[in-house]
């Protein structure tokens, strides 16, 4: 009932500001169409193993369900793993329940039997299929290696079964590893999602009230947009944080648009730390005078 108070007070059609990765709000700057312009291309190329990474809350799980979208669209068989901290036989299960495979999903060795038998029979379609593993920076080296042996199944076509790893920078450095120069160099697509720019984090703002059914942004003023891009630094998820506590505050006090004072006490409910806070309220912080490269809030997966 509060929500859809809250929604009529702002005349929207759903909350604009959800931080769950729904492909419907997609903000569709140049940087999110190349990523997923990189990541078909890959998947219809069969080019094998496609690598997307980025900061935590930058989009990499909206990235994700977009091309799901899309395989979905394109009725290719895919499995995607979004809990990553599996032992390998966890790991095969997994591939096992997701491809929908016959056979006895505790069994690595009737899990690949059938998987090679579906890879095979799609290949003989024209189609191709699919594993996406989010969080991959999680994976332990023996996953990774049971991941590599499974980018070996080709034909002279290319690869049957194309394989992207999404995860936090870390995957980078994991991948970057000696015992790991096997999978690197079988990586033939890497893309990565940076950070919005302040114009960005403007364009985002809007596109997604409008989205929500209200097209005339004017809950925020430039003035609030400009401090709202330094306090999330442009990370789309801590945006949606703060806006959506933005607009919460606004209709409790009963107001129609959001005041730099109502950004003060929402970043500090927040615990948001940004360039030049501790100057900005010396003598009344609770938090330790240091300056982080990202906000300093727990975000929890993408």
């Amino acid at each position: 009932m509060q929500s859809a108070i809250y929604n009529a007070y702002f005349g929207f059609s759903e909350n604009p500001f959800n931080i769950s990765p729904d492909p419907e709000f997609l903000y569709r700057s140049s940087q999110y169409e190349e990523v997923l312009a990189n990541l078909i291309y890959g998947v219809r190329s069969r080019k094998g193993f496609i690598v997307l990474t980025g900061e935590v809350g930058t989009g990499k799980t909206t990235m994700l369900e977009c091309l799901r979208d899309f395989l979905d669209s394109m009725r290719y068989e895919f499995a995607f793993l979004f809990n990553s901290r599996l032992t390998p036989d966890q790991f095969f299960e997994m591939v096992g329940h997701d491809f929908d495979l016959p056979g006895n999903h505790k069994s690595k060795t009737e899990v690949l039997f059938a998987l090679n038998e579906l890879l095979l029979q799609q290949a003989e379609r024209g189609r191709t299929c699919v594993l996406i593993v989010d969080e991959a920076h999680n994976l332990e080296w023996d996953v990774l290696e049971e991941i590599r042996l499974l980018g070996n199944l080709e034909n002279r076509q290319g690869k049957l079964l194309q394989i992207v790893l999404a995860g936090q920078p870390e995957l980078d450095q994991k991948l970057d590893t000696p015992n790991l120069r096997q999978l690197k160099q079988r990586i033939v697509l890497r893309c990565s999602l940076n950070p919005l720019t302040p114009d960005e984090c403007a364009a985002y703002v809007e596109t997604r009230l409008a989205r929500a059914g209200r097209p005339r942004q004017n809950l925020f003023s430039p003035e609030v947009l400009e401090e709202i891009y330094k306090r999330s630094r442009g990370i789309p998820r801590v945006i949606n944080l703060i806006c959506d506590n933005l607009l919460v505050t606004t209709f409790a006090m009963e107001q129609r648009a959001a005041t730099l004072e109502m950004l003060d006490e929402v970043s500090q409910d927040l615990r948001l730390q940004w360039p030049g806070s501790q100057r900005t309220r010396r003598g009344r912080s609770r938090y330790p005078d240091t300056e982080e490269e990202y906000p300093h809030i727990a975000l929890g997966g993408d």
